[in-house]
């Protein structure tokens, strides 16, 4: 199948790549030109693992191909996939311009029947606005499409090769039809394809996130409790993951969630009720416990230092919101350093992938960089570790007591046992253990 993608971001490229390595003939299409020459060349703009391995293979064998202009390949497409931002505007709400924008040239460059594909994470009702802006830009035949995607950051390629389930919204048997045929490569392990009405796949997304935002900080709150109570929030963790109802995923207590999707998918859901005259109260808390839950490690700092930490340095592991990926949109990482540096602290991080990124969006070198973790150790007060990197799992621990200036620890994801710790002579923070 002749497959188009618009937006070459982490959705974009992740589909692109994987539809081309199940046979079809993909062409990604972005406006940034130097973005197109470095992926022409192999050269890719997020890290995910797995996926330049793919995306080299199917250039060198000539599936997949990249373009800024939409005449390279719209017209000979079957099925258009529309994967660009949705930033989320002030008030919260999914900003649609580059979707229309898109849609409006697909249009303009369309020859025959084509189904567009919104693969974008948009609110209800984009479909219709998609529509209306195709249909005043072309007289083809078309159908427009909802297919929400649901990747892991650090494990996409997996999550889009082999997914647990494939959602798709439409409106006509012919454009379900194609879908079907698309994705028929991917769930042969049984798997199920997903059928529904557009305005209920563009909600799925939305609802699914918001699901696993809330069990996030569901646990965060009772970790909170736990530290209160002298009760130890993985053994709770334990106790209820095991009932079927519950089940043990997306309960560990931590920093609170970040990343490109939790954060705004959360803020759309509830601007999304409130135009439609419904207070969603469950997520505005989601949302709350969230945000105090990123400073929550810093508070335990001042706890045990005081308010004042001039002079201070502390060693951070851990800059992207999660392991596996370079992404700190919205990462706890930002919110705990900014406040040891207003406090007056200094800071050395690692992080195994972000640290470019960290230098040119976020921190910029208000921050030392190490390049490895142990170094970052060298004369801090304590080490603080924010993001559980599997590297950081089992460290030489006599190293790490070594390197520091005092053997203190402040574990924001709870990778490490208190018991283990305090034996070897460290002071051990943990978040409700």
């Amino acid at each position: 199948m002749r497959i188009a993608v618009v937006g070459t971001g982490y959705v974009g490229l992740v589909a692109g790549t994987c539809f081309a390595e199940s046979g079809n003939t993909v062409t990604c299409i972005d406006i940034d030109e130097r973005k197109i020459e470095r992926l022409k060349q192999g050269i890719l703009p997020i890290y995910e693992p797995g996926l330049e391995e793919l995306l080299k293979r199917n250039v060198q064998d000539g599936r997949l191909h990249f373009t800024t202009q939409y005449v390279d390949c719209i017209g000979d497409a079957q099925v258009v996939f529309i994967a660009v931002g949705t930033p989320p505007g002030e008030d919260g709400s999914a900003d649609l311009q580059y979707v229309i924008a898109a849609a409006e040239e697909v249009a303009r460059n369309m020859k025959a029947y084509t189904v567009i594909v919104d693969k974008s994470t948009v609110p209800v009702g984009t479909a219709d606005k998609v529509k209306a802006a195709i249909a005043a830009n072309t007289e083809c035949e078309f159908d427009v499409v909802s297919n929400p995607e649901f990747l892991k950051e650090g494990a996409a390629i997996d999550d889009f090769l082999k997914p647990d389930r494939v959602v798709i919204g439409s409106a006509t048997e012919r454009a379900a039809g194609i879908m079907d045929e698309l994705y028929a490569p991917f769930v042969r392990t049984g798997n199920p394809i997903i059928h529904m009405d557009v305005r209920s796949a563009e909600l799925t997304k939305y609802a699914a996130n918001a699901m696993l935002a809330t069990r996030i900080s569901f646990m965060n709150e009772i970790a909170n409790i736990c530290m209160r109570v002298g009760a130890n929030v993985d053994q709770v963790r334990r106790g209820i993951g095991s009932d079927v109802r519950i089940g043990s995923k997306f309960l560990f207590a931590g920093l609170g969630y970040g990343g490109s999707c939790f954060p705004k998918d959360v803020q759309a859901v509830v601007k999304t009720a409130e135009q439609y005259g419904y207070p969603f109260r469950i997520l505005k808390a989601v949302e709350a416990v969230n945000e105090t839950q990123k400073k929550l490690l810093f508070d335990m700092v001042t706890e045990h230092y005081g308010d004042d930490l001039a002079g201070k340095h502390f060693a951070v592991w851990g800059l992207s919101f999660k392991p596996n990926t370079d992404d700190m949109r919205e990462a706890p990482a930002v919110v705990v350093i900014e406040h040891l540096l207003a406090a007056g602290a200094t800071v050395t991080a690692f992080d195994p992938e972000a640290v470019e990124e960290c230098k040119e969006w976020h921190l910029g070198d208000r921050i030392q960089y190490s390049e490895n973790p142990m170094d970052a150790l060298d004369r801090a007060d304590a080490m603080i570790l924010i993001t559980e990197w599997n590297e950081f799992r089992r460290p030489d621990f006599d190293e790490v007591k070594r390197r520091l200036k005092a053997p203190v620890i402040f574990d924001g994801r709870n990778i490490y046992t208190r018991k283990t710790l305090e034996a070897l002579g460290f002071q051990y923070f943990g978040m409700g253990t």
